[in-house]
């Protein structure tokens, strides 16, 4: 019976600590969410703005869109696409600042050159070096000679009597 009365008063504490908990979260939340002031007037331009957005890789989440980040320098750099939008640039021009100014890391999905290649066939270069190594390995021990067989009583006494000289 002593053991339960902690637990009837935890079990009556528990609204006010749920309702504590959510009012120390509730400015994290908060700051979650976008500033629908940073969109633009023109829905042509905010639409396209989110397409350049959804191409570009939030740096610090690094799996996901700038659109989709909440984390401060999305937020920067979605304000940055956006500036750019209603100067009149290109979409391949904006891409290209980003580009130049971050790196092809900026792209969620990097254009194919010969860096992409070799990235992303390392994996299977490493295996088939392994098991070449491997087979050779493999050849070498197998076409070394054997043993040679031990000697007989003849062999064994004329060695006796070379080495006794």
């Amino acid at each position: 019976m002593p053991l339960l009365a902690p637990l009837r008063r935890l079990r009556r504490m528990l609204p006010a600590l749920l309702v504590g908990v959510s009012i120390l979260l509730a400015p994290v939340l908060v700051l979650a969410v976008d500033d629908p002031s940073e969109m633009l007037p023109d829905p042509k331009q905010e639409a396209r703005a989110e397409a350049i957005g959804s191409q570009l890789r939030c740096l610090v989440c690094q799996n996901e869109s700038i659109e989709d980040s909440g984390a401060g320098l999305a937020r920067d750099l979605r304000k940055v696409v956006r500036e750019h939008v209603s100067k009149g640039e290109t979409d391949k021009q904006i891409m290209d600042w980003m580009v130049d100014r971050y790196g092809n890391f900026i792209r969620l999905s990097p254009p194919l050159s010969v860096g992409t290649l070799l990235l992303w066939s390392m994996p299977v270069l490493a295996l088939l070096l392994g098991l070449t190594t491997a087979f050779f390995a493999y050849r070498r021990r197998a076409a070394a000679p054997a043993a040679p067989p031990p000697l007989s009583d003849d062999e064994k006494a004329r060695l006796a009597k070379l080495t006794k000289d």
